[in-house]
């Protein structure tokens, strides 16, 4: 299967970690090799290498709307054979409970993939390799394994769940193989994921504070287990 990559940042990484993009086209080829010398200075001769020049017509029929990307870069890349990020995992695994926000979606595989996370899976209907989903990521679903579960009740090991109800995260030491489970930000957990969790953990939040969005609590949440990871 194929995957679009909108933008520098998105061909960047999928090239940095391993990705076959072709093509890839540019509007203006050394407005992309400055931007890559000042952004990706690894992958100058990359981009050298594999941009072609594109007509606003060639770009627009591959980005698939006449709307141009700000950098005027635009790949398609072969999607990675599927790898279950859920078996042999030796750091956390997000799992995102029927998410509906795309460009959420993708800012948690971006911070997934900052943080070390093990992989992003999903329930619901949402493809988690939707274009605006990769978009989000800027790219880095080719950093983690990404992919979707079927049944969380098949899951094995311990599943986090993160709710306002819980205990506080910080009395709490996240296993290195953790499945860290989220809500959506309109729904929260499934009762299914619920009932899957061995526990249920919250967020530190100021009083009258309602909520994080999907991305922060992502973050937080590994950003924790790296901090005391690493420090024990």
């Amino acid at each position: 299967m194929k995957v679009l990559l909108e933008g520098f940042h998105a061909v960047k990484h999928a090239l940095r970690f391993g990705a076959h993009v072709d093509p890839l086209l540019v509007l203006d080829l050394d407005a992309t090799l400055d931007l890559a010398r000042s952004h990706a200075p690894d992958l100058v001769d990359e981009f050298a290498a594999r941009a072609e020049p594109a007509t606003s017509a060639g770009f627009a029929r591959v980005l698939g709307h006449a709307r141009s990307h700000p950098t005027g870069v635009v790949g398609v890349a072969d999607r990675p054979s599927a790898a279950d990020p859920l078996v042999g995992r030796s750091t956390p695994v997000v799992l995102l409970d029927n998410p509906r926000n795309l460009g959420n979606f993708g800012a948690v595989i971006r911070v997934a993939a900052g943080l070390g996370a093990g992989g992003v899976v999903s329930t619901g209907e949402v493809d988690p390799w939707h274009p605006n989903v990769v978009r989000g990521s800027a790219g880095l679903h080719f950093a983690v394994p990404v992919g979707r579960v079927a049944d969380v009740g098949l899951i094995r090991g311990e599943v986090v769940a993160f709710d306002a109800g819980g205990a506080d995260l910080r009395d709490v030491r996240l296993p290195d193989d953790a499945v860290l489970a989220f809500g959506s930000e309109r729904h929260g957990l499934s009762p299914a994921v619920r009932d899957r969790a061995d526990r249920v953990v919250s967020l530190p939040m100021r009083e009258r504070v309602s909520s994080y969005n999907l991305t922060t609590s992502v973050a937080m949440a590994l950003y924790h287990w790296e901090l005391f990871r690493t420090t024990s």
